[in-house]
């Protein structure tokens, strides 16, 4: 550190997604539309899962948040992403830098430990469904999630503060579509060994203890359902446990195919396009997945469309009649005046 002055720049600037200047306005239109289905998606499952009294369990408490998580990191990076396809200069305050990325590893860290709640949600009610309720109690859940979120919240804070003080070199592009922590590293001048170890130490241990209990989770469950006699049971099993696993699947392999790969192969258009899927459209495909497959949420969905459509449809014919009432007032005050 005494080697190098201490510079902290007033601003950032992010790469562009692409370089072609056509796809700019189709990209933009694209994941417009893609942001606002994610947000309206998992705002959609928020409201249900807090306000239907058949969505009360313990699954959908957890579904709710992973809504949460979802709707936190998609806005930490959507909207600035968005931004950039209309500037000129893709440019962040040094502030603004800061707090995208704690909540972006604030979110993305609570999501990984939601996930494998929710395997051992799974786990529980399939291997123990007699005591599911005792063990999966309110209490429970909320400790569980209180202790994820303060755990996330603790990561996403000493991490930008390590990396924002340490020495910055002149260069101030950040050669990502967002403040990610491998980028601003590359920013830095000082040594930076123990802020990686710091990174690789934490990484390792979320990305690991969490795929072991989602890993642990369904293994037992696969074991449970293997010797269930009844094939109505073992396909009743495998529903409930359907749309996790797709979830599951999605956000784990994203993030193993973008931070496993050999550095050889890897590439920075690689990278985006691994970043746009699981910073966009996993929070998209998140709400999309548990309301087609999830039978509860589909028909408490269903019914609440149901009941808008019928709120509309009843305040449209009162629209209506109350113009006809009008026309007809003010016809017979024009017989009345002839």
């Amino acid at each position: 550190m005494d080697k190098y002055s201490l510079t902290v720049p007033n601003e950032f600037i992010l790469m562009e997604l692409t370089d072609c200047h056509e796809l700019q306005a189709p990209l933009f239109g694209l994941f417009l539309i893609i942001c606002m289905i994610s947000v309206a998606g998992n705002l959609g499952i928020i409201i249900l899962t807090k306000t239907d009294s058949r969505l009360q369990t313990p699954m959908h408490f957890f579904l709710r948040h992973l809504a949460i998580t979802n709707l936190g990191y998609s806005t930490a990076v959507g909207p600035k992403m968005l931004v950039n396809f209309v500037v000129d200069e893709n440019k962040i305050s040094y502030y603004f830098c800061v707090t995208q990325l704690a909540f972006f590893i604030m979110f993305i860290t609570s999501e990984l430990f939601i996930l494998s709640a929710m395997s051992y949600d799974r786990y529980v009610a399939i291997c123990n469904p007699l005591l599911y309720t005792v063990i999966m109690s309110q209490r429970t859940c909320w400790v569980l999630v209180v202790i994820l979120y303060i755990y996330s919240t603790f990561v996403s804070l000493l991490v930008p503060i390590k990396i924002f003080n340490l020495s910055f070199c002149g260069n101030n592009v950040i050669t990502h579509f967002y403040c990610d922590t491998l980028a601003l590293l590359s920013l830095v001048c000082s040594n930076t060994y123990e802020m990686e170890l710091i990174i690789f130490i934490l990484a390792a241990f979320n990305f690991i203890s969490s795929l072991l209990i989602v890993f642990v989770s369904y293994l037992l469950v696969l074991v449970a359902i293997l010797r269930m006699n009844s094939a109505e049971g073992r396909h009743k099993a495998f529903s409930t446990c359907g749309s996790h696993l797709i979830v599951v699947v999605l956000f784990y392999g994203t993030l193993i195919f973008m931070y496993m790969q050999p550095k050889s192969s890897r590439s920075s258009d690689t990278d985006k396009v691994a970043s746009i899927f699981y910073t966009v459209v996993i929070p998209m495909l998140n709400p999309l997945i548990y309301s087609l497959r999830n039978k509860n949420v589909k028909y408490v969905l269903h019914r609440t469309l149901r009941q808008l459509c019928s709120v509309f449809s009843q305040s449209s014919l009162y629209h209506i009649i109350h113009i006809n009432h009008i026309m007809d007032f003010k016809l017979f005050s024009v017989c009345l005046r002839r």
